[in-house]
């Protein structure tokens, strides 16, 4: 299950009360979930070279840190953010507001790095970029960092699940570390591969097509990866979630 545990679009950051997180860690006990995590705010770019911009983005991700550990949950997905300037600089602006943040709020929640599709400025678009970052930060922290990898993203960003499936995840392995991979995003992608856009589609009906989710939903080294939907909504969201949870289902089967 992923949430936002606040407005994703706003810098306002609520508390979880005792009772709120006793309530809701009780609830998911009761409920057949096997992992559990939270999306951050998009406001949110640890890699900014704006002094404001950064240190509120570092207050954010404390104020989200802390309302994960309320409501125990499992994983925290983060965008690396943008680096506006200079590549290394954000990779270091990024990684130290990582180890802030891990050591102001300790606990069991393990902070993702979601990859991402290359845009403009932002970082996370190559496994080497996330694996630097993750390499740049903090001990004890750096147990605390994992990775998210998002099929529409990495596909967009230029690997070619469709064609070279297991290369993909072959480099990824030697890049990051297949222990690193924490959560899957199961996107399909309206641009072709290399495009660089981040735009979700059905899952099946875009440019990677059904046959990479089959093999990911029986990919022996997948199996145990918690998986989350990010698809469109269409006019009936809960119908259309639906949908494409069954179809992976299908998948799954063979």
């Amino acid at each position: 299950m992923q949430i936002f545990t606040k407005q994703c679009s706003q810098w306002k950051e609520p508390r979880i009360d005792d009772a709120t997180g006793t309530s809701f860690q009780q609830s998911v006990r009761e409920m057949p979930l096997g992992s559990t995590n939270a999306h951050d705010s998009y406001l949110i770019n640890l890699a900014s070279p704006d002094p404001a911009l950064w240190t509120r983005s570092l207050i954010s991700l404390v104020c989200e840190l802390k309302r994960c550990r309320a409501l125990g949950l499992d994983l925290l997905v983060s965008h690396p953010g943008n680096y506006m300037d200079d590549r290394a600089s954000g990779i270091a602006r990024n990684a130290d507001a990582i180890s802030i943040a891990q050591e102001l709020v300790p606990g069991r929640t393990l902070l993702l790095l979601e990859s991402t599709a290359g845009t403009g400025t932002s970082l996370g678009a190559s496994f080497e970029e996330l694996a630097a970052i993750i390499a740049r930060v903090a001990e004890p922290a750096r147990a605390r960092v994992g990775v998210c990898v998002d099929t529409c993203h990495v596909f967009a960003a230029g690997y070619d699940l469709v064609n070279d499936y297991d290369s993909v995840w072959t480099r990824f392995g030697d890049a990051v570390g297949m222990e690193r991979l924490r959560l899957l995003h199961l996107n399909d992608s309206k641009t072709p591969c290399g495009s660089r856009r981040d735009r979700h589609e059905l899952i099946g009906e875009g440019s990677l097509g059904e046959g990479v989710f089959r093999r990911i939903m029986t990919d022996d080294r997948l199996v145990a990866i918690p998986k989350v939907i990010e698809t469109p909504k269409l006019d009936d969201a809960e119908k259309t979630d639906r949908r494409m949870i069954r179809r992976l289902r299908r998948y799954a089967q063979g």
